[in-house]
């Protein structure tokens, strides 16, 4: 049967994490062998000290050997404990670094397709879990070290020992085999319902203020812990997996380990084996069907698996690739050429076709659900079409460097998070670092100047320290794009929370001749009529270009912003 992509993923990144942590994993190895070499050791020298004892010669020598085994295992057991761990929160650090990176580079698409939560769910418990895989695994070829090395052992006492503990180690095999299968596809439904409660809480938690005004707080709840019941089946699914599995191995390893006792038995009685030689057997024996630790490290392996596999579905999200073109002196002239773009299925935008000349401003309005903030999104590239391209002064987007763009487009969004550790870091942030003079002078094209300077430390404020209403949170966000300037801005309703006289302020400023060229998503029909043009979107397609005051002659038109904004 050919592997499934999924699987051949899966796979591909485990081998990357081991990679990843190659030198401590070897480390973690060559200690968990060399406990395990220690622990074999034990048996074969107890027995021997036994028999000296029993023929009253010196033993001294054999008992400081016995003790000296039993300290060296306890302190490389420990130390193996330290390499573990570092190694699991090694790993898991390497695939946080990896999947948020992947996250931010394959834009919206991959927050629209597992969501805030789920993703959340993700880099957080199943990066946990993929990063024990390495460690699970040294540990565990360390540790098979044991059953081998006892067989061994007992064929070097006696081989017909060896021969009984072989009669009943294929039933073993097939016990932690058949553990390995169920426990993975236990892990894998486990960390789907962790997925799904984790989306719930975070629509709860942005949603906060409308639950809490509808009272609707103990359905909200409810709703958010729907999936722990589903959670709790699955956790106790793979608890009754293991349980079974070690339940069924411990049946086995009684029949083997008395097995064994009565050959040594039978053999010491015909002076084959000596007192010394029946402890050693019966040791090597216990050691040789003491699968519980087996079961343990397989059942770590198949859950690091399940939470792999879930951080390999993120990383198979398409990275927009880039180009190494430059853009020429131009205006900021952008076209669309018969774009078409699908989400979930649907076709949002069917074979759009746009152009915007350079330096002037153009509203994007329509109905809910038409279209407009894809739209904004496909225009300075922070997603791709499925159909089409998009072109900045003649030059197709997906043709110029990921620096020429980003320096290119300034976005503004409705709801703007801001980043940095105080206000002039928020409205420095960006591919390159505005002076402090052009920061200053953006907060004030946005409005943002005077609310900024009556802060405790003006643009010095800790951003955790600045409260600030949604209008003004938008006027930052506006801000912070003018900084960066470029030849296209795009405003994706960045100024539905400000006041009208705000709004008429920006607008004006915004409007400036000689300015960027200007994308505004707009609700409202003061920003639409400011505009040079006005593109009405309906139904995915474009229905009509032109200026605001001729569109609107059309009800249809006057429609789109609703009864109160038509009067």
């Amino acid at each position: 049967m050919t592997p499934s992509p999924d699987a051949d993923a899966t796979r591909a990144l485990s081998r990357a994490v081991l990679r990843h942590g190659g030198p401590r994993a070897a480390a973690l190895f060559a200690l968990s062998t060399a406990a395990t070499a220690a622990g074999l050791l034990l048996p074969a020298v107890l027995g021997r000290s036994l028999d000296l004892l029993l023929t009253r010669e010196d033993a001294t020598r054999w008992v400081l050997w016995c003790a000296g085994l039993v300290l060296l295992s306890a302190i490389l057991e420990g130390c193996a404990g330290v390499a573990s761990g570092t190694l699991d929160a090694g790993a898991a650090a390497w695939l946080r670094r990896r999947v948020t990176g992947r996250v931010l580079a394959s834009g919206p698409r991959a927050a629209a397709r597992f969501g805030g939560g789920d993703l959340v769910a993700r880099l957080v418990g199943g990066a946990a879990q993929a990063g024990t895989g390495p460690g699970a695994l040294a540990a565990l070829l360390a540790e098979l070290a044991l059953p081998i090395g006892a067989l061994v052992a007992l064929g070097l006492v006696d081989w017909l020992l060896a021969a009984v503990f072989l009669a009943g180690a294929p039933v073993l095999a097939l016990l932690l085999r058949a553990l390995a299968r169920d426990t993975s596809a236990c892990a894998a439904e486990y960390q789907r319902e962790q997925g799904v409660l984790a989306a719930g809480l975070a629509e709860a938690v942005g949603g906060h203020r409308t639950i809490r005004a509808a009272g609707a707080e103990e359905r909200e709840a409810a709703r958010v812990l729907a999936p722990l019941p589903r959670l709790s089946r699955a956790g106790h699914a793979m608890w009754r997996v293991q349980g079974r599995a070690a339940a069924r191995a411990l049946t086995v390893a009684p029949l083997l380990n008395l097995g064994v006792v009565a050959v040594a038995g039978l053999l010491l009685a015909r002076h084959r084996l000596s007192v010394g030689d029946v402890l050693a057997a019966s040791r090597y024996a216990a050691l040789a069907t003491g699968v519980g630790v087996l079961v343990g490290r397989l059942a770590a392996l198949s859950r690091a698996r399940a939470g792999t596999a879930r951080l390999a579905e993120v990383l198979a999200e398409p990275v927009p690739a880039h180009g190494t073109r430059q853009l020429p002196s131009a205006p900021g002239k952008l076209e669309l050429r018969g774009v078409t773009a699908r989400r979930g299925g649907r076709t949002v935008l069917d074979g759009v076709d746009l152009m915007v000349p350079g330096g002037t401003t153009l509203a994007v309005v329509g109905r809910s659900g038409t279209g407009k903030s894809l739209l904004a999104e496909i225009a300075g590239r922070l997603a791709d079409p499925d159909g089409g391209e998009v072109l900045l002064d003649g030059v197709p987007l997906r043709d110029l460097g990921h620096d020429a763009l980003r320096r290119a487009v300034s976005y503004a969004f409705e709801r703007p998070a801001l980043f940095g550790t105080t206000v002039e870091d928020a409205l420095a942030f960006g591919l390159d670092r505005p002076s402090a003079h052009r920061v200053r002078e953006a907060a004030r094209t946005a409005r943002a100047d005077a609310f900024v300077r009556r802060l405790p430390r003006g643009y010095d404020t800790p951003l955790r320290e600045a409260p600030r209403s949604g209008g003004e949170s938008q006027r930052l966000g506006l801000a912070r794009a003018f900084a960066h300037g470029g030849r296209l801005l795009i405003l994706d309703d960045a100024l539905s929370s400000l006041d009208t006289v705000t709004e008429r302020q920006i607008s004006r400023s915004l409007l400036t001749p000689g300015g960027p060229t200007r994308l505004l998503v707009a609700h409202r029909v003061a920003t639409a009529s400011a505009a040079d043009a006005v593109a009405w979107l309906d139904g995915g397609r474009l229905r009509a270009v032109g200026p605001h005051a001729e569109l609107w002659r059309e009800a249809e038109y006057r429609a789109v912003f609703g009864d109160a904004e038509a009067k």
